[in-house]
């Protein structure tokens, strides 16, 4: 397992950063360190005929740690995190509503895990986010965990299947810490493939057990995403 830091912007338009931004971000991100990978997520759209949520946040950043002081470290008053909210450096970042909040990435395996896009090209990833509370947490996390990732392992096209849950941080970045239950993640290679995974028998199997959860409150969203890794330099 290790640890990841979620950085959610949403902007007036929820447009995604301009590509002077986006150089610079990769800049940043790649100098971080003790940083094992980052994974910049910006607007996508894929078709669940189940759910229509909110606009997607025009970017989320996922940025890996394999132990929590050096997310910490990276999230400290003098960071290099705190660069995000510089007016000068990153105008249209600094000026979004953002949130934050550390997790722990649980990882589950997949039949054909490798994504088939060449090195460098955005795949699709659908964002799952449950934000309230179950009456009863450790019910929740053990049938989510035992049982709902069971199907989404078996949708067609999945390259990488990981679930998050809560662990407490310390971070002195300027933006709001959210405290959302659990999130999850499903990785595909396009838009199309997440789609058509999300029309096929799988997808019903996976609505039909949703009505088995433990009981929880709260909203859940769903955003389809064009996702890019950024490697660190060293």
């Amino acid at each position: 397992m290790s640890i990841c830091l979620f950085l959610t912007f949403r902007t007036g338009s929820n447009s995604s950063p301009s590509d002077g931004e986006s150089v610079k971000l990769d800049e940043l991100l790649r100098a971080i360190p003790k940083l094992a990978k980052a994974l910049v997520h910006t607007t996508s759209e894929a078709d669940d005929p189940y759910l229509k949520d909110e606009l997607p946040p025009a970017l989320v950043l996922q940025l890996y740690f394999s132990e929590l002081p050096d997310l910490e470290a990276a999230a400290s008053r003098s960071g290099p995190l705190a660069a995000l909210n510089s007016r000068n450096a990153f105008p249209g970042l600094s000026s979004a509503d953002v949130t934050q909040q550390a997790m722990i990435a649980r990882t589950f395996a997949v039949p054909k895990p490798a994504l088939q896009n060449a090195p460098g090209t955005p795949y699709c990833t659908y964002l799952v986010s449950y934000e309230g509370e179950a009456k009863d947490l450790n019910a929740w996390l053990d049938y989510y965990l035992d049982n709902h990732t069971g199907h989404m392992a078996r949708f067609s096209g999945i390259r990488e299947l990981e679930v998050y849950t809560r662990v407490d941080w310390v971070s002195l970045l300027p933006w709001p810490r959210v405290n959302f239950m659990q999130r999850n993640k499903v990785a595909f290679d396009s838009s199309q493939a997440l789609t058509d995974a999300l029309h096929s028998p799988v997808r019903h199997e996976m609505r039909a057990d949703f009505k088995s959860f433990p009981p929880f409150t709260g909203p859940t969203n769903h955003f389809a995403m064009a996702t890019r890794i950024v490697q660190p330099l060293s």
